[in-house]
């Protein structure tokens, strides 16, 4: 039952509507105040009164029943507590009836959200400053999917630009075509900065490789089979560690495929007036949105990344027609988002109002900043190796037995790591480091993840369970099934808040509730109502365990 709602109708006062009512009522940050409190400041100004006598007014019309058993005024806070029999006996029974769909919602029913997320650069490593961008997307695609929205997921490929015809330049100069099938993405990139660190010296290299870029756009054979072929190498590399990682995607069109779908936007941006040229470039001049000017094509009549995002934006709208459209870069791309939803603006598309930047922390390294011209970066690959390694170190050493011990190091490992990422508000800026990537003890994936196989743990001993009455219910066991409860707002908040570590915290909450729980409350050798009972928490913390888990990403283990 929706007990804010139930709540909500019940307080009757004038000036007061049952909505602002529900929107106020919170959970109190202390249980032993209640389960619900709404605080009646907000009510002072409308109803010219104090916020403790509006608390008792409302208190004086309302009256304890099966589902609320008190009500108190607390400082101008009227808190509630439920009658705990009956809320634990419905939540159990919605959980048992709806069993991994608890949860969901239609809330989406009939909206499309696209999400751009992970655009990987072809010819360059997947490293560990991707992480970010492609778990958040990939927790939100998961999200937004279990609230009934039909979601697109695009990988806008980074495969246009000048770079190519720098590597074209380093293969022909430097590079085979063996040592790249051998090598992969790690050769392509030992050649870039090759490239880089040649260009110091001979400038005109960048003439050069630029002509090659130029051969690439007019069609030339060559250069286009090259262009494939480091192309088709990236993406077999890195869909094996999206394979790892669980990340699936609608649609790979990246920069090159709006190639020739960027006049329409220069057409119409001239035909309304807003492209003016700037020393020989054409622009849109946003200086009084306290913006710089958004350049369209570069003096050469180049195009840039404003233009391509700006054809991307009318295509998906054509073609998907989504209802939000939602870009999940670093927020060092604020400004480009700024121009590029103000030009949609100044166009006159409605639909400019529903792009939206969903922007994270940058990831750095110790030493400073990640360059892939310089060489410096940490190979994602890399990192999840190494969380896999230790894992199965720890397995070796607490239950060398353990069946499958290397396919569950495999979940474990890549759990810590997905985990990690999205523990921390997205906007956080992260330094990199083993040591905090490869420590699996405290509120981490692992913790969760064994909190599971604890709950599968207690199911293979216990049996199936069967039919129980619920009788005096302690502490541990409302606060395990008042978390369980709070997990179909979760995943609203996580969804409307673009937020996936709001579901990280909540798993550990429940987890932690869980363990409380399992050694406070004996299941095995209860007597059958009381172990049925407790089973059914179990089962039930399991579900939701592994819904939050699947949500961000992470498989659960039989064992660990």
């Amino acid at each position: 039952m929706d007990y804010k709602k139930y709540v909500a109708t019940k307080l009757v006062l004038d000036g007061v509507s049952a909505q602002e009512i529900e929107e106020l009522l919170v959970v109190p940050p202390e249980k032993e105040m209640g389960d619900l409190a709404l605080p009646c400041f907000k009510f002072a100004k409308v109803l010219r009164k104090s916020p403790v006598m509006i608390a008792e007014d409302f208190k004086q019309k309302f009256t304890s029943d099966e589902y609320i058993s008190s009500v108190e005024n607390v400082n101008g806070y009227l808190n509630f507590k439920f009658n705990k029999t009956q809320f634990v006996k419905e939540l159990l029974g919605e959980l048992q009836s709806q069993g991994d769909d608890y949860g969901k919602s239609d809330l989406g029913n009939g909206k499309t959200i696209c999400i751009d997320y992970s655009s990987i650069n072809i010819a360059k490593p997947f490293h560990i400053g991707h992480l970010s961008t492609t778990v958040i997307g990939g927790s939100l695609y998961k999200i937004y999917k279990f609230l009934g929205y039909n979601v697109v997921g695009i990988n806008h490929l980074g495969d246009y630009g000048t770079q190519f015809g720098k590597l074209i330049y380093a293969f022909k100069a430097w590079g085979n075509r063996q040592d790249v099938e051998k090598y992969g993405v790690k050769e392509l990139m030992r050649l870039y900065v090759k490239y880089h660190q040649e260009a110091k010296e001979h400038p005109e290299m960048d003439d050069v490789a630029r002509g090659y870029f130029k051969d690439i756009e007019n069609g030339d054979k060559e250069a286009n089979e090259l262009f494939v072929f480091f192309k088709e190498l990236t993406l077999k590399e890195v869909s094996k560690t999206y394979e790892k990682l669980n990340i699936t995607f609608d649609s790979y069109n990246g920069e090159s495929f709006y190639n020739d779908k960027m006049d329409i936007v220069v057409k119409e941006l001239q035909e309304k007036g807003l492209l003016v040229e700037s020393d020989g470039a054409q622009v849109v001049m946003l200086d009084e949105y306290n913006m710089p000017p958004c350049i369209i094509l570069r003096s050469d009549g180049a195009s840039l990344y404003a233009t391509r995002d700006l054809a991307a934006a009318y295509y998906r709208k054509n073609t998907y027609d989504f209802d939000k459209c939602l870009y999940v870069v670093a927020y060092q791309q604020n400004l480009h988002f700024k121009q590029i939803f103000k030009v949609l603006e100044l166009l006159g598309k409605p639909w400019a109002k529903d792009m939206e930047h969903v922007a994270f922390g940058m990831v750095s390294l110790e030493d400073g900043a990640m360059s892939t011209r310089e060489g410096k970066v940490v190979f994602l690959d890399e990192v999840l190796d190494k969380a896999c390694e230790k894992c199965l170190g720890v397995i070796n050493e607490k239950n060398p037995d353990l069946e499958n011990k290397e396919q569950i190091a495999q979940t474990v490992g890549v759990g810590a790591v997905i985990f990690g990422a999205l523990y921390g508000g997205r906007i956080k800026d992260i330094t990199f480091n083993y040591d905090k990537v490869l420590n699996f003890d405290g509120e981490t994936g692992p913790y969760v993840q064994y909190a599971c196989t604890r709950c599968k743990g207690v199911m293979r001993r216990a049996g199936n369970g069967g039919e129980f009455t619920i009788g005096e219910i302690s502490q541990d066991e409302y606060a395990l099934a008042q978390e369980l409860a709070k997990f179909p707002e979760i995943v609203k908040s996580a969804g409307e808040k673009r937020e996936p570590s709001i579901i990280t915290r909540y798993s550990v909450d429940l987890a932690q509730a869980y363990n409380k729980f399992y050694f406070n409350c004996r299941i095995l050798g209860e007597e059958d109502n009381v172990k049925n009972y407790r089973l059914a928490l179990t089962k039930s913390a399991l579900t939701v365990l592994t819904s939050c888990l699947g949500l961000l990403g992470i498989n659960v283990p039989e064992k660990m």
